[in-house]
């Protein structure tokens, strides 16, 4: 499906019926709608919508060369112009990584969207920043976040066929084909400098000023997650000021869907259908 957004074009992979109830899912970095793949099939036969598209700079029709485009602001405009264009003014959002950072922002800036919150890995922004200040490990764990600024990065990123990516990937249990399939987007021509400008037009991933979220929230947490520690985790729940239910997945590392996808759709199911759709 492509989904036009003022002067963006998003493709995008949808599952259900499109007048179900929304399920908006927000992929990270360095990743696509491909890691939605087990939700996507799950969730719509379930009777839900599921969409989960390329975000901004990932779609092609939607990638500015400008490295200002890629604000946060920005980002969190398309999720939110995306469910308007599919005829959704509230939806269930789920987000991964950096796509858990924008439903983080999303949900708390714009509740009377959101009919619940799930994400994935990547912590509320303010239990990060206090992370940073209370886990000796975290700033290592974050080390690539400040690597990212090189200009340099993607020719790096992309050399020896994408040696470095494929190790990330690798070592988080990520299977080789669905490496495979991320790396068929990445490659295309702009694509990697645009998911890295993500990063670079923001102004961090600590943002202790951003206030508790104010709807129903699942957190989920692999704890091998190279990138997210323990103190982080643990402590999103202080921001959260509605019901809140933490998952801590045993062995597991960063890319939750890719090493647990039946697992997540499960655990996704059992939440919203706890919560009924009004």
């Amino acid at each position: 499906m492509e989904v036009v957004v003022a002067d963006l074009r998003f493709s995008a992979s949808t599952g259900g019926d499109p007048t179900a109830p929304m399920v908006l899912m927000l992929h990270g970095f360095p990743q696509t709608d491909h890691s939605w793949r087990h939700q996507i099939q799950g969730l719509g036969a379930a009777g839900y919508f599921a969409v989960a598209p390329n975000q901004r700079g990932y779609s092609a029709g939607a990638r500015p060369s400008e490295q200002a485009a890629y604000a946060t602001d920005n980002l969190v405009g398309d999720a939110i112009a995306i469910a308007s264009a599919l005829g959704h003014e509230r939806f269930h959002l789920v987000g991964h990584d950096w796509g858990g950072q924008l439903a983080w922002l999303l949900a708390s800036a714009h509740p009377e969207r959101v009919m619940s919150l799930a994400v994935l890995s990547r912590p509320h922004p303010a239990a990060f920043a206090r992370s940073l200040d209370a886990d000796p490990d975290q700033a290592e764990r974050s080390k690539h976040h400040r690597a990212f600024d090189n200009p340099d990065t993607a020719a790096l990123l992309l050399q020896d066929d994408c040696r470095r990516l494929r190790r990330i990937w690798s070592q988080q249990g990520v299977p080789d084909v669905a490496a495979q399939a991320y790396l068929s987007v990445l490659l295309e021509e702009g694509a990697l400098e645009a998911a890295l400008n993500w990063y670079r037009a923001a102004a961090g991933l600590a943002l202790p000023e951003v206030p508790p979220v104010r709807v129903p929230t699942l957190y989920v947490w692999g704890d091998q997650d190279a990138s997210v520690g323990r103190v982080a985790a643990e402590a999103t729940g202080d921001f959260v000021s509605a019901p809140y239910r933490f998952e801590e997945l045993a062995g597991v590392g960063h890319f939750v869907t890719d090493e647990q996808g039946e697992r997540v759709t499960d655990m996704l199911l059992e939440f919203i259908r706890a919560l009924g759709d009004s």
